[in-house]
């Protein structure tokens, strides 16, 4: 494995969380954008942050480069919103898991890395060394990560997720509302044989029409009469693609079959034979193998979906009242005024953001 696969298997694993710097030495040296609870958030913070987010989204954009370049400002102004919101809501679920005493344990760590090695086939210290090298990180660095994403997962689920329930009610309303969800269209498997009509540049020839035509019937007839298999015949007379698989077609939503053809298969039982048919390329010969009904899902059978969608617009809903109540209890002190408004905007993209 390079050095650049390992190095990126290291940074996904690590969500891409910056590396702390000394608070003593930020305030010195780093452009504090933001204060949260105390815990500071620096420009080489989000640098980092918009770094990895331009690599996952396949862009190589140096962020040193000329500040005037207006496809580096165009990229930033994308993504630099959604970062700040990510960035202080993480930094407040940290910390409300460390007041819950969450941890990562030596074990645990080791598990992690372990899979880390595993999934990514880094087989050697040295292979694991010279990733961390090549983003200046240290194992010290790539635990604090790993701890700070155990501690957010860990806060989401035992502070919101664990706390949603889908009552019978809101099953029910779901059900009704959404019960095409649960409604299966009725379908048919069919088996054709086509017998071409050649056109010429003159245009129809009347005389080469009646002979597909009377070609068509003796072998419909061949079918009917029990002489020969359907699919056998299509496979050796048709001139349709389908040949290639015994004439068989579908199986196809009975919707999307016009209203012609629809009115005759409803006729039909499973085993029936059509009458020939004039269709634009020719005379055909239909067979009905199986044919579905529509069928909709009793809500005892739907629950389980039901409970997973109801489960998932309640998450969304829940998850942000618990970080508007995190926000609210904090204390943010903010340092830049550019970087607050695009704070404000990813909260109002979060907000309009559909459920996934």
């Amino acid at each position: 494995m390079t050095h650049k696969r390992a190095t990126r298997a290291i940074l996904l694993f690590s969500l891409g969380l910056p590396v702390a710097i000394d608070v003593a030495r930020a305030e010195i040296i780093e452009q504090i954008l933001v204060k949260v609870n105390g815990e500071i958030f620096t420009k080489t913070d989000l640098e980092t942050r918009q770094v990895m987010v331009l690599r996952q989204k396949g862009q190589q954009i140096d962020l040193k480069s000329d500040p005037n370049n207006l496809q580096l400002r165009k990229a930033l102004d994308e993504i630099t919103p959604q970062i700040m919101v990510d960035a202080v809501d993480e930094m407040l679920m940290v910390q409300r898991g460390r007041e819950l005493g969450y941890r990562m344990t030596d074990e645990q760590f080791k598990g992690v890395l372990d899979n880390i090695r595993k999934e990514n086939k880094i087989d050697t210290e040295e292979q694991l060394q010279a990733a961390l090298k090549a983003e200046n990180m240290t194992m010290a660095d790539l635990r604090k990560n790993l701890e700070r994403s155990m501690i957010v997962q860990r806060v989401q689920q035992n502070e919101v997720m664990s706390k949603i329930g889908v009552t019978e009610d809101e099953a029910r309303k779901y059900y009704d509302a959404h019960l095409n969800e649960f409604t299966t269209q009725p379908t048919v498997t069919l088996r054709e044989i086509l017998v071409a009509v050649p056109v010429d540049g003159r245009g129809l020839n009347v005389a080469a029409d009646e002979s597909a035509k009377a070609r068509a019937e003796a072998i419909r007839a061949r079918v009917t009469t029990g002489r020969e298999a359907f699919d056998k015949l299509a496979a050796d007379e048709s001139d349709a693609p389908s040949k290639a698989n015994a004439g068989l077609i579908g199986p196809l939503s009975l919707n999307d079959v016009s209203s012609d053809l629809r009115a005759r298969i409803e006729k039909m039982k499973p085993g029936d034979v059509s009458e020939v048919m004039r269709i634009t390329r020719g005379y055909q010969i239909l067979k009905l193998e199986t044919k579905t009904a529509t069928q909709v899902m009793p809500l005892e059978q739907a629950r389980e979906q039901i409970g997973e969608r109801v489960f998932t617009d309640k998450r969304k809903a829940e998850f942000l009242k618990y970080l508007e109540k995190l926000r609210g209890q904090a204390i943010i002190e903010w340092k830049n005024p550019d970087v607050k408004k695009a704070f404000d905007q990813g909260l109002k993209q979060q907000q309009a953001a559909p459920t996934l």
